[in-house]
C-alpha cells in the first residue's frame, strides 16, 4: 500500500493480506536525480501525446487487468484473456505463452488465483508463479538457459498482474525496476554516485520496492502531485530506466527494443502502453523460444 511517511496501523496489519511495510533504503536516493528525470519525463511526454494521455493509458491497462482478474470473475478467464494481458507486458509476451498453453486454462486460472489472492507469503507466490515454466534438468546448456530466461519473464508477468490489478496496493516489482541478480534497474539511477559503486545491495523484497515507491511518492508530492501517484511513480521509473537503456550501444539492443526510436518510446514500451499490434495480429509469441 502506498503511504506518505505514514506507518500502517495495527488493525490493517492484522486484517488485510499483503500489507507491505516500506523498508528504509540502504543507500541514499538523490532528489536531484529525481528532479532531472521528472523534468525530462514531462518534456518527452509533452512532445509526444501529453502526460495526461500516458496516465490515461496506464489507467486503461489497470482496467483491463482488474476486469479480467477480479476475484469473482477469475473463473471466466480464457486463454484469449491471458494473451490480451501478455500483450501489455513487453518482457513476457514473447516467452511465456507456450508454458501457459501447455498447462491449460484451468491450471492457469488456479496459478493466477494463488498469485493474486493466495494466503502464503507474497515472495513465495511470485516464485511459485514463475515455476509455471518447466524445463528438463538434463537438457543441453542452451536449452536450460532459455528456460531460465522464460522463468524470469514469467516472474515479470506475475509482478505486472499484481501491480496493474491493484496498483495502489502493490508496487511494480519487475526486473527493469530492479534486479538484484544483475544489480541493474531503474532504481539504481536514483542512487547518488551509482556509477562508482561496485555493489548495490538493495535486495528484491516487496518491502524494498515499496520503500522506493514511497520515496518517489514523497518527491512527487513536493511537485504538488497527489493524484494518480502510483502511475506517476511508474512513469518516473520508466524514464530513469529509459535513460540508462538508451545510453547502451544500439547494437546491443534486442529486437524487442530496436524499433523504439523517439524519446518517450521506451517509456511506453517498458510500461506496456506502446502502440498495440495491428488488428488481427498479436505480439504474443505462441512458439517456445529456445535461445
Amino acid at each position: 500500500m502506498l503511504w506518505f511517511k505514514k506507518q500502517p496501523n495495527q488493525v490493517a496489519l492484522e486484517s488485510e493480506a499483503d500489507v507491505i511495510v516500506p523498508a528504509e533504503f540502504s543507500l541514499p536516493l538523490d532528489a536531484r536525480q529525481f528532479q532531472q528525470k521528472f523534468s525530462v519525463l514531462q518534456k518527452n511526454a509533452e512532445e509526444d501525446a501529453g502526460i495526461e494521455v500516458f496516465l490515461a493509458s496506464l489507467q486503461a491497462k489497470h482496467h483491463l487487468f482488474s476486469n479480467l482478474l477480479a476475484e469473482d470473475k477469475l473463473a471466466d478467464l480464457t486463454m484469449e484473456g491471458v494473451e490480451a494481458l501478455l500483450e501489455t507486458v513487453f518482457s513476457a509476451r514473447r516467452r511465456v505463452y507456450p508454458a501457459f498453453e501447455q498447462l491449460g486454462v484451468e491450471a492457469v486460472v488456479s496459478q493466477v488465483r494463488n498469485l493474486l489472492y493466495g494466503k502464503s507469503a507474497l515472495v513465495d507466490r511470485l516464485e511459485q508463479f514463475s515455476e509455471v515454466v518447466v524445463g528438463d534438468e538434463n537438457a543441453d546448456k542452451e536449452t536450460r538457459k532459455a528456460v531460465a530466461k522464460n522463468k524470469r519473464a514469467a516472474f515479470d508477468f506475475g509482478a505486472e498482474l499484481l501491480h496493474f490489478n491493484n496498483p495502489i496496493k502493490y508496487p511494480l516489482m519487475t526486473r527493469w525496476v530492479w534486479d538484484q541478480n544483475t544489480v541493474s534497474g531503474a532504481l539504481r539511477e536514483f542512487i547518488r554516485g551509482n556509477d562508482a559503486l561496485p555493489d548495490v545491495p538493495l535486495g528484491n523484497s516487496p518491502e524494498m520496492f515499496e520503500g522506493a515507491r514511497t520515496w518517489l511518492a514523497t518527491q512527487l508530492a513536493e511537485q504538488g502531485l497527489y493524484k494518480d501517484v502510483h502511475f506517476w511513480v511508474d512513469l518516473v521509473q520508466a524514464q530513469a530506466y529509459a535513460e540508462y537503456f538508451r545510453s547502451m550501444a544500439e547494437g546491443m539492443l534486442s529486437a524487442d527494443f530496436g524499433r523504439a526510436s523517439g524519446p518517450s518510446d521506451h517509456i511506453k514500451k517498458f510500461l506496456g502502453i506502446d502502440s498495440p499490434a495491428k488488428v488481427g495480429l498479436s505480439r504474443v509469441r505462441r512458439e517456445a523460444i529456445v535461445d
